[in-house]
């Protein structure tokens, strides 16, 4: 097996694992016990927009076309990690519709064996033009960042995105039926805390579920300090100040959103407080980034190069081995506590 080093990890945490962790076969456990079964790949660190919470607006620096994986690549990670037991994968980005080949590589995840559901997160802005195609390949359901419904204030936030069209790939959405349709929008303090109101209305006469996220502190948003972390309990507070008692519905498994609705509402409002009310204790996801790195935790640095594993020859079985063994050395949480911070990586290379 190749020799891969995990950033701040010596390779000698890479020897055989104990027999009753391989053993597990149905199943990829970490040290804690937790079944991690939910694969996030970033298909490019590239976007269309350069949201202030997610990008500079200049220098951002991309890896070359290169050294991302390519497609036959990707499939065999994708094979791997079925093999020791994910079972969802989620695409994203950067934007993951500016992927090349993008419905070809739907299309044959989908026709990886344990793989059950495939689902796509994005800004939608080219999501109208092909989401047949995507839905006709096996793309389950979308997940859609919308921050803003003003469109001027739009095109600020993602320095120039155009609502319109956003819109447009929302509709898309809903024809081709990805459904529940689930709609993103990361608060942040002085930028767009003043229409929290307003994207919760969307859920009133909409089966929608409209997804408050908590801005998180990763790499190349320096500008943004964490007086403009704008807390689920503050855009709690306002809407049941505008719309009375929220009522509870739950909270689904390792699903991140704690879920809620509006007194007489078709849809749902989420709560993602991956800053406040960490949720570590349910995570069950590990990403891929485009360059190829399994990524442990997302507000920490720790991950490994699978890249170099796959060009220097790994055999399927090598795969399946550093990838259950990165599952077991998966960190049980953030130190955001304890002023520990990522800075390896940002979120267009992570894709949330």
């Amino acid at each position: 097996m190749a020799t891969i080093q995990l950033f701040d990890t010596p390779a000698s945490a890479f020897a055989p694992a104990e027999e009753h962790f391989y053993g597990q076969r149905d199943a990829a456990l970490d040290s804690f016990g937790r079944r991690i079964n939910y694969l996030r790949i970033s298909l490019t660190d590239r976007c269309n927009f350069r949201c202030v919470y997610c990008m500079p607006e200049h220098g951002a620096h991309f890896a070359p076309r290169d050294e991302l994986l390519h497609d036959d690549e990707l499939l065999r990670v994708v094979g791997a990690a079925a093999a020791v037991g994910f079972e969802k994968i989620r695409l994203t980005g950067g934007e993951p519709t500016i992927r090349r080949n993008l419905v070809e590589l739907i299309r044959g995840i989908k026709q990886t064996s344990g793989i059950r559901e495939i689902s796509m997160t994005t800004n939608a802005l080219k999501l109208a033009p092909i989401a047949d195609a995507l839905k006709e390949a096996g793309l389950s359901r979308v997940n859609i960042s919308i921050d803003s419904l003003q469109p001027d204030r739009f095109r600020s936030m993602t320095r120039g995105g155009d609502l319109a069209r956003v819109w447009a790939g929302i509709d898309a959405a809903e024809r081709v039926g990805w459904t529940p349709l689930k709609l993103n929008a990361v608060v942040v303090r002085g930028l767009n805390d003043d229409e929290v109101v307003d994207l919760a209305r969307l859920t009133v006469d909409r089966p929608w579920q409209l997804r408050f996220i908590e801005m998180m502190p990763l790499a190349g948003v320096g500008d943004l300090a964490d007086a403009s972390v704008v807390s689920s309990s503050e855009i709690m507070a306002r809407l049941e100040q505008e719309f009375g008692p929220l009522e509870f519905i739950g909270w689904k498994g390792s699903d991140p959103a704690r879920t809620y609705r509006l007194a007489g509402a078709q849809g749902e409002l989420g709560f993602i407080s991956s800053v406040t009310e960490p949720f570590c204790a349910t995570c069950n996801r590990m990403r891929l980034t485009a360059d190829g790195k399994l990524h442990l935790c997302l507000l920490r640095d720790d991950e490994l190069d699978l890249r170099e594993a796959l060009r220097n020859g790994a055999a399927d079985e090598d795969l399946e081995a550093l990838i259950r063994q990165a599952v077991f050395l998966k960190p049980w949480g953030h130190g955001l506590p304890d002023g520990i911070k990522p800075t390896l990586r940002g979120m267009s290379e992570l894709g949330g």
